[in-house]
């Protein structure tokens, strides 16, 4: 899988430049997108678990690596970081809307719609956290 990274101050922005991703990427792109859960303070681009990811040049995508990239989403969401999804292109949001994956994602249809959400649940996990305090 053949990405570009940028690391923000509350988020990486991961951008895939691949125009299909396929069931034969699965593995790869877990492997390319789940370590960025890793907190580790001794590596500066780790200390920010959240994820935008922006598939604008992606034309196509089978179910099996949909399906991973809802798996992968509610891996973040479990470990409290954001996996915000966006710049889809028509045809694979037809498609995941086709196969009911559309609704299992946090997609907007600008990256600076992802990083307003990726800030307003940041904002919201503090919250959170200090009522349980």
């Amino acid at each position: 899988m053949n990405v570009k990274c940028d690391t923000k101050e509350k988020f990486h922005v991961i951008t895939v430049t691949d125009s299909t991703l396929t069931a034969s990427m699965t593995d790869e792109m877990q492997e390319c997108l789940l370590p960025y859960l890793q907190n580790d303070a001794s590596l500066p681009d780790r200390q920010v678990k959240n994820l935008v990811l922006i598939l604008k040049d992606t034309h196509s995508i089978d179910v099996a690596a949909a399906e991973k990239l809802v798996t992968i989403q509610q891996k973040y969401y479990e470990n409290n970081a954001s996996f915000v999804i966006c710049e889809l292109q028509k045809t694979v949001e037809e498609f995941l809307d086709k196969n009911e994956l559309l609704e299992m994602m946090n997609v907007t249809p600008t990256e600076s719609e992802a990083w307003d959400i990726v800030q307003m649940e940041e904002i919201e996990r503090e919250f959170f956290n200090e009522d349980e305090n």
